[in-house]
C-alpha cells in the first residue's frame, strides 16, 4: 500500500529539483537519507532482524552479566555493571529497578555456581552465538556476504567478551573520578559551571550510549567502516535511544491497560518491548551509517539487485575500460567504491562484475583493494570480456536442455555476429581507439 508513496516521494528526492547547488536541492538531498531508512522499515526486514535479536537477547543477557561478573570479580569491580544494566531498563519506569535487582542476581548466582565448570562451554557457546547473530544483521545492512571465518570469530568475540566489561568499568571508573575530584568541585561552585557539571552529568548515559554505538558500528560488521559514517549512526542511535526512552516511559506510566491485560507480567511485557524498540534503534543506526558511507545505495535500499544482459555488458566494457586507462596512464588506481561513484551504480553492481572478471583471470586487486588488469591488457580480448557478462548465471539450474533447432540457429547466428564485430580487437585496442 505505501509503495505509491515510495515511488512519489523518490521522484521527488532523485528528480531536477535535487540537481545543483541551491540550498532547497541540497535540503532534498539530506532527506534521501531518512527517506531511504524508513523505506526499509516500512519492508519489514529489519523489522524481523529486530525481533531475532530480541529472542537472542533472552537468551544471552544473564550469560553475559555472569561471564562479566567472572571475570570483574579478579578486580573488585562486579558491582559496577548494576548502574548500566539499570541504565537499559530505565525506561521501563518504575519497575526499572526491580528487573535490575532480579537481573543481577540471577547473573551472581550464575557465575558462582557454573563458571570455572563444564557450564562456562555451554555459557561461551550462547554469548558467541547470540554475537554471532548480531555480526549476521550487520552484515546483511552492509549487504557484506562474506562473514568472519570460525578462528578470527572466535579469538575476536573471546577478546570483546575479556576486555569489553574490563573498558567499560575503566571508562565509568575514570568518570566517577573526574567528577568527585577537587578540581571540578570547585569549579562547581562557580556561577553557570555548576549547571553545566549538572547537564554533563545528565547527558553522561546518553553520551555512553552513543559511543559505545558507534564503537559497534565500526568493528562489528565484516568490512571497512569510517570513523564518520559510524559516527553519524551512533549519534543518530542515541538521540533516538534518548527520545524513544522517554517517550517509552511515559507510556508505561500512564497506560493502566498493559497492567490489567497481563497482570504479574506486564513487567516481563514492558521489558520484551523496550528491548526490541533499543534493538530496532541500534539497526536504524547500522542502516544510516551504510548509506553515509555508500550514498549509492540510497535509492536501491535493500531490495536485490537485478542487472539485464545489456546492462551488465555495459558495466563490465565500461568497469575494464576505467581501469584499462588508469593502468597505462600511472594514474590512481580504481577500487570498487570509487567506480560505482563514477558510474552511479550501487557498489553491489560493481563487486559482482569484479569479482566475475576476477575469477575469469581478467582482473585482479593488490593488498590496497585497487583494481588492476591481471595479464596485459593486449591479451585480454573484448569478446572474452562479453563472455564474462554473458555467462553470469542466476543460480537457477534447468533439469534438462530442451533443444529446438530453428531458436538455436537463431541464437548461434547472433553470437556469430556479435564475435565478428569484436574479431580480434583487445582492451587496448579500445583504449587507443584502434582496430
Amino acid at each position: 500500500m505505501l509503495e505509491p508513496l515510495w515511488r512519489l516521494l523518490e521522484q521527488l528526492l532523485w528528480g531536477k529539483r535535487a540537481v545543483g547547488a541551491r540550498p532547497h536541492a541540497a535540503a532534498l538531498r539530506l532527506l534521501r537519507y531518512p527517506y531511504a531508512v524508513l523505506r526499509d522499515l516500512s519492508r519489514g526486514q529489519v523489522n524481523l532482524r529486530a525481533m531475532g535479536l530480541v529472542y537472542a537477547t533472552l537468551l544471552s543477557l544473564v550469560p553475559l552479566l555472569a561471564f562479566s561478573f567472572a571475570i570483574l570479580k579478579a578486580f573488585g569491580a562486579h558491582r559496577e555493571l548494576e548502574p548500566i544494566v539499570y541504565e537499559f531498563f530505565r525506561p521501563v519506569g518504575a519497575s526499572a529497578t526491580e528487573l535490575t535487582l532480579r537481573v543481577m542476581e540471577f547473573a551472581d548466582n550464575v557465575s558462582s555456581g557454573i563458571v570455572g565448570s563444564v557450564g562456562l562451554a555451554l555459557l561461551l557457546w550462547t554469548l558467541i552465538g547470540t554475537i554471532k547473530k548480531i555480526e549476521d544483521s550487520f552484515n546483511f545492512l552492509w549487504r557484506v556476504e562474506q562473514p568472519r571465518s570460525f578462528g578470527r570469530r572466535i579469538a575476536e568475540y573471546l577478546s570483546l567478551l575479556i576486555l569489553g566489561p574490563l573498558l567499560l568499568v575503566v571508562f565509568l571508573g575514570l568518570a566517577h573520578s573526574a567528577i568527585d575530584s577537587a578540581a571540578v568541585r570547585t569549579l562547581a561552585t562557580l556561577p553557570l559551571v555548576d549547571r553545566l557539571v549538572a547537564l554533563s552529568v545528565t547527558l553522561a548515559p546518553y553520551a555512553m550510549v552513543t559511543t559505545i554505538f558507534t564503537a559497534l558500528y565500526m568493528f562489528v560488521p565484516n568490512t571497512s567502516v569510517r570513523i564518520v559514517p559510524a559516527l553519524i549512526g551512533g549519534l543518530a542511535a542515541g538521540i533516538l535511544w534518548a527520545a524513544t526512552g522517554k517517550l517509552f516511559t511515559e507510556l508505561v506510566v500512564y497506560t493502566s491497560r498493559l497492567t490489567i491485560v497481563y497482570a504479574g507480567f506486564a513487567i516481563i511485557v514492558a521489558a520484551l518491548l523496550w528491548t526490541y524498540f533499543g534493538w530496532l534503534i541500534l539497526l536504524v543506526g547500522v542502516q544510516l551509517s551504510f548509506y553515509a558511507q555508500n550514498p549509492s545505495y540510497l535509492r536501491l535500499g535493500l531490495q536485490e539487485l537485478k542487472l539485464s544482459s545489456v546492462e551488465l555488458e555495459d558495466l563490465t566494457l565500461k568497469v575494464m575500460y576505467l581501469i584499462g586507462v588508469a593502468h597505462t596512464r600511472g594514474e590512481v588506481r580504481w577500487r570498487v567504491n570509487t567506480l560505482a561513484r563514477e558510474l552511479g551504480l550501487p557498489g553491489i553492481a560493481i563487486s559482482q562484475v569484479v569479482a566475475a572478471l576476477e575469477r575469469a583471470g581478467m582482473l585482479t586487486a593488490n593488498d590496497k583493494e585497487q583494481l588492476v588488469p591481471a595479464r596485459d591488457i593486449g591479451h585480454i580480448r573484448l569478446c572474452d570480456l562479453l563472455d564474462v557478462a554473458r555467462s553470469q548465471r542466476s543460480g537457477h539450474t534447468a533439469q534438462y536442455d530442451l533443444a529446438i533447432p530453428k531458436v538455436d540457429t537463431l541464437l548461434g547466428s547472433l553470437q556469430d555476429a556479435w564475435r565478428e564485430r569484436c574479431g580480434d580487437r583487445t582492451l587496448r585496442d579500445l583504449i587507443e581507439g584502434t582496430g
